[in-house]
């Protein structure tokens, strides 16, 4: 019988920080930590409050006695006892309780964006590069088997040289009926404390930037942004759009919203080449489109064992095709990915941080970045900013 997590032979270890009470995407990080039952739920700091941290704790399978309150308790008690954290707080608490977990020697899983200032970051690459701990930023959207297949046709040259590429990220959620009212639910992500100096804009618009970067591997060269919060009570935008400049005459758009009604969660990429173009839609996320000019398109779908799939994206897949993979699937991928680096640092061996298969340090930086940018960008009326 093959060996569990060599060379550990068990599972790994989980701290779970956040997700607590009625929080959405901590139950998404302990559903897909576990899905290819490779770890556990160790303990968990579900609130900063302890009472109500014990209080969540059943919902994850544990007991009070596994729950604390606040991240710091949890590093400071069960740092030797775990492999790694998955955070899952608000923005601005990521970057500490990061370093707190790296400095313990922990492996960390971030939900993004990673931190909201450009010194955080860069604290954190240091902390990464010098621990050698796996550092996985969960833009999860790079987890589908077909996003991967996209990257690898971009890589192999199957559409020519890339000519343009777009991206939109459309919600509706925060188009409250009385324009002064937030959805209680959006309250944290509308508050410059507790979510950083931008809105939509680290909330949606860095995953369809980072989709953008992550497909096609380009480097913007400058940037002109033009954000708007279209309700007079939040501090924070809600709706923008973005053109960059990529160099080589290659533009690329990144249009966000979280006000368009009855939009759910339409978030899609497009990539023009020279001798093609890919189209994929997060809301359909089983398939790829691929057009040619003349040709009638082809959709390519998600197959574990598709002959006309790249190795990346079959490898990506865990069912039968026809039963749709989805949102928790493209999210364990990141965990599944990370687990094998952990496992190297166990064995002895050094990570190469920036190539990486799931989203890592440099790419939270780079998304950092793209936020600072785009908001100097719209302080001077969208006036092109280098970057």
């Amino acid at each position: 019988m093959a060996q569990l997590n060599p060379p550990l032979g068990r599972l790994l270890k989980m701290g779970l920080i956040g997700g607590g009470g009625a929080a959405f995407i901590g139950k998404v990080h302990a559903v897909a930590g576990k899905l290819d039952h490779r770890a556990e739920i160790a303990a968990a700091a579900l609130s900063r409050d302890l009472e109500t941290s014990r209080a969540s704790a059943a919902a994850f399978g544990l007991t009070p006695e596994q729950a604390y309150g606040g991240a710091e308790s949890l590093i400071a008690s069960m740092a030797d006892q775990l492999d790694f954290v998955a955070i899952a707080t608000p923005n601005y608490t990521h970057a500490p309780i990061a370093l707190a977990a790296l400095n313990a020697g922990l492996h960390v899983i971030c939900d993004k964006p990673m931190t909201t200032t450009a010194k955080d970051a860069q604290d954190l690459i240091q902390a990464v590069e010098s621990s050698n701990r796996v550092f996985a930023l969960t833009h999860n959207y790079t987890g589908y088997p077909l996003v991967r297949q996209a990257k690898a046709m971009v890589n192999s040259g199957d559409i020519g040289e890339i000519i343009a590429v777009r991206a939109t990220y459309t919600q509706g959620w925060l188009h409250a009926m009385n324009p002064d009212e937030t959805p209680a639910r959006g309250a944290w992500k509308s508050d410059p404390e507790l979510a950083g100096p931008s809105g939509a804009l680290g909330d949606i618009g860095t995953h369809a930037y980072n989709l953008i970067t992550h497909v096609t591997n380009l480097v913007p060269q400058k940037l002109s942004a033009s954000i708007r919060s279209y309700a007079p009570v939040r501090a924070l935008d809600d709706y923008g759009q973005v053109n960059i400049d990529f160099g080589n005459d290659v533009l690329g758009m990144v249009n966000f919203s979280q006000v368009s009604h009855g939009r759910l969660n339409d978030l899609w990429i497009e990539v023009d080449g020279t001798t093609g173009s890919l189209i994929w839609r997060q809301e359909c996320p089983n398939q790829l489109e691929v057009r040619r000019q003349g040709e009638s398109m082809i959709q390519l779908e998600r197959h574990p064992a598709g002959s006309d799939l790249h190795a990346s994206a079959r490898s990506a897949s865990r069912i039968p095709p026809g039963h749709p993979e989805g949102f928790y699937e493209a999210f364990a991928n990141i965990y599944r990915a990370a687990y094998d680096d952990m496992l190297r640092v166990a064995k002895g061996e050094s990570i190469d941080h920036r190539q990486t298969v799931y989203p890592n340090v440099y790419d939270g930086a780079d998304g950092v970045r793209f936020i600072d940018r785009c908001l100097e960008s719209n302080r001077q009326q969208s006036q092109w900013i280098e970057w």
